[in-house]
């Protein structure tokens, strides 16, 4: 079976047969034989309504409900915005899950050293007050409101696949994520920020036969061969002139992790820039800056358990930004899927909008894995773009597995033609640089 086939039968059972069986165990229908919509149509519109149009009216949704067959007046769609419609919409998104859309390997050399390359991160979307007892925010802190929803994603970045979508409290720690505490398969390489840091972690991955790639915190106690230990910043500094390390070390002070340390110094403007934005960013919270987080910024630093024949100093630099790639994702979801903006002051609606946008992404990364992954030059922005103006085609073409498949062949040849990232020669691009590492690379 093709990507595409495997894609388009995952996209027409999750909002028809899995969402009415979700909604059977909830009782979320009591008399279907009066109700206008089935659950399933209800989702739809919902989904397919603010995923083609993020800040849609009332209006607006029961023209996307005229389009999936069901014959609703505003009034009827404003009144399925209840507690019930919130937790039959969580639930599918709980569903969708269960598949992981997966396509052929992007045509990365260095990412295709490893049987998956693992990120995961996560964002917060403020909610209202009134949404506290559902989803806890950040306790006392007023500025972002006592109400918050935490996503934890984790995507494979060979494949585009979705392997994680965690929602919990605001308040909760990345630590206490389920993805954090998932063990990828023997060969994989994990790329984390530095919220989810945890040496015992490192450890489990290790001994699972995993490889991980991370920035050490700035407070790290590190031990070299035959040394004591010390704070990273002085393994740093006690190499006088050297300007590169890549070296065997123990990392921790009790139970320490065996890691290679890997650093850079960097030039002198960017370590001005960034103790720049440190003294900034701590002035902002009323306090100085650290002295080993100021002294670090003249360090481009990572500590790893990949062997060094499998991966040198330059490539793992390199290979850290990949990381951001999961930011531009974050990005793309709250700029372009407003999964954190509504028009409504009604709680439960927006616990509704915010669930049902969340799936209406989770199908658009699957469509953007199975039509434009394997192309590295893939934008993102012109992928979401592209795929947004086929939405009512996607709606229509639901109840029909031969329609949606066409629908869907459609996107693909316009993501191969028309989703690409502009050229850089003055600040490459992260793919540019991936590239770059490759023997025989010519840049266009």
């Amino acid at each position: 079976m093709t990507t595409l086939a495997q894609i388009s039968t995952q996209l027409q059972p999750l909002l028809t047969t899995t969402t009415d069986a979700v909604a059977q165990e909830q009782a979320y229908v009591k008399r279907p034989d009066r109700a206008k919509f089935t659950p399933s149509t209800l989702v739809q519109t919902l989904v397919f309504g603010w995923w083609a149009t993020p800040d849609a009216t009332i209006e607006q949704l029961a023209q996307m409900a005229h389009r999936v067959g069901v014959e609703a007046s505003p009034q009827a769609i404003d009144q399925r915005f209840t507690a019930k419609t919130a937790a039959l919409l969580e639930a599918v998104l709980a569903a969708s899950m269960q598949h992981v859309a997966r396509t052929q390997p992007v045509a990365i050399p260095i990412l295709q050293r490893f049987t998956s390359v693992l990120v995961h991160d996560s964002t917060t979307i403020p909610l209202p007050d009134a949404l506290t007892t559902t989803w806890r925010g950040c306790g006392n802190d007023t500025a972002h409101g006592t109400a918050g929803l935490k996503c934890g994603v984790q995507i494979d970045l060979l494949t585009g696949a979705l392997c994680g979508l965690d929602l919990t409290h605001g308040r909760t720690s990345d630590h206490a994520l389920p993805i954090q505490h998932a063990i990828p398969a023997a060969g994989s390489l994990r790329l984390a920020d530095l919220g989810f840091y945890d040496l015992e972690m490192l450890r489990e991955l290790d001994q699972a036969g995993v490889f991980w790639l991370t920035r050490p915190q700035s407070n790290s106690r590190l031990r070299l061969p035959g040394h004591a230990s010390q704070p990273l910043i002085d393994v740093l500094e006690g190499g006088g002139t050297d300007v590169a390390w890549d070296t065997a070390v123990l990392v921790g002070k009790e139970q320490p992790v065996a890691a290679r340390l890997l650093a850079r110094r960097v030039p002198q403007a960017v370590a001005d820039e960034r103790r720049r934005r440190l003294r900034a960013a701590a002035k902002e919270k009323g306090r100085a800056p650290a002295r080993a987080a100021m002294a670090l910024a003249a360090w481009n630093v990572v500590i790893t358990n990949i062997p060094p024949e499998r991966l040198t100093l330059e490539e793992a630099l390199v290979l850290t930004r990949v990381r951001w790639q999961i930011e531009l994702l974050f990005k793309l979801w709250k700029s372009h899927g407003r999964v954190d903006d509504w028009r409504t002051t009604n709680p439960v609606r927006i616990l509704c909008e915010v669930y049902a946008k969340l799936l209406a992404l989770v199908y658009q990364h699957w469509l953007i894995a199975a039509c434009g992954w394997s192309d590295p030059e893939r934008s993102l922005v012109k992928a979401a773009q592209l795929i947004r103006s086929s939405v009512v085609e996607l709606a229509r073409a639901l109840a029909s597995a031969a329609h949606l498949f066409t629908v869907l062949q459609t996107i693909e040849r316009l993501l191969k033609r028309c989703a690409h990232l502009n050229k850089r020669r003055t600040n490459p691009t992260t793919v540019q640089r991936l590239y770059a590492l490759t023997d025989g690379f010519a840049q266009a």
